[in-house]
């Protein structure tokens, strides 16, 4: 749902206020840190990393059967064997993520966030959000080809008044 300008901007952010930052970890609160894990499942902010386990062990079978297509059960078993043991690596990401929402927002902030995230309008936001920013990216190139197109042909023929009636040089 962030367009990547918005990613940059957040980036650039995180580098600016980190700078000023001491390097140990402030004390979260026990419940700052379950506002922020509500909040966080509110707008649903680690589903994007659901598949990233899977996807991984998916590839390295890929890899390992082209190697010995003739052990490909048992290479297909090994590999989801290995995945399961490291599944439960998942809660440190989710404990991780909520630390970072937890320094960004205070405690009723974030409660704030979960309550209006599970809504109808906040659950109606995020479903339709994706829809909402492409339809207004395609709305927004509609407008700027027009915009452009209006500005380069009014200092085009501005370009002529004051060129007695020439045109630039390179069309126009």
């Amino acid at each position: 749902m962030l367009l990547f300008p918005a990613a940059a901007s957040a980036q650039q952010a995180t580098d600016q206020q980190n700078a000023g930052q001491p390097a140990a970890a402030e004390e979260i609160s026990d419940s700052h840190l379950a506002a922020a894990r509500a909040a966080i499942a509110a707008i649903h902010a680690t589903d994007q990393f659901d598949e990233i386990l899977p996807n991984a062990a998916t590839q390295i079978k890929s890899e390992l059967i082209a190697n010995r297509p003739d052990m490909d059960s048992k290479i297909s078993d090994m590999v989801d064997d290995a995945a399961i043991e490291l599944a439960p690596r998942r809660a440190a990401l989710e404990t991780e993520v909520a630390r970072i929402y937890a320094r960004l927002f205070t405690e009723d902030e974030l409660k704030s966030i979960s309550a209006f995230y599970t809504s109808g309008a906040g659950e109606k936001l995020l479903a339709q959000g994706p829809t909402a920013t492409r339809d207004m990216v395609r709305a927004a190139d509609v407008w700027s080809k027009g915009i452009i197109r209006d500005l380069r042909q009014a200092a085009f023929d501005g370009f002529r008044k004051m060129n007695d009636g020439g045109a630039p040089s390179n069309g126009g």
